[in-house]
């Protein structure tokens, strides 16, 4: 791949992983107002629900940011671009999509596959 275009990958890779990290803090600063209680239990289960659902959200984030560095660290020793599984040029269209992508596009379906007969 072309210094411009691993250029445009690692901008796109910074971009997401920035916009993360401030829904994470955004997350951080919600739970130091932990303390709310509200009279209606059936409100205080909704807000409960609610804020583990956000939680939950935030620690697939928190894998994806390390996906993110991951990738970052692909750039930096050259291997970006290429599916780890196969060795293959992973499709730009795909990087584009997800540009913290490992797997070409059959190798992760592969994977999935493998995944949804393993009931993961």
């Amino acid at each position: 791949m072309d210094p411009e275009k691993l250029e445009h990958f690692r901008q796109l890779l910074l971009e997401k992983k920035e916009r993360l990290i401030r829904e994470a803090l955004k997350t951080v600063r919600g739970l130091e107002d932990t303390e709310i209680k509200l009279p209606d239990p059936t409100d205080q289960a909704s807000f409960e629900s609610e804020r583990g659902f956000e939680l939950r959200i935030r620690d697939r984030e928190r894998k994806l940011i390390k996906k993110i560095d991951q990738a970052l660290k692909r750039i930096e020793e050259g291997s970006y671009g290429f599916c780890e599984a196969c060795g293959e040029k992973i499709d730009e269209k795909r990087l584009e999509a997800r540009p913290e992508a490992s797997l070409c596009i059959q190798c992760k379906r592969e994977q999935e596959r493998l995944e949804k007969l393993r009931g993961d």
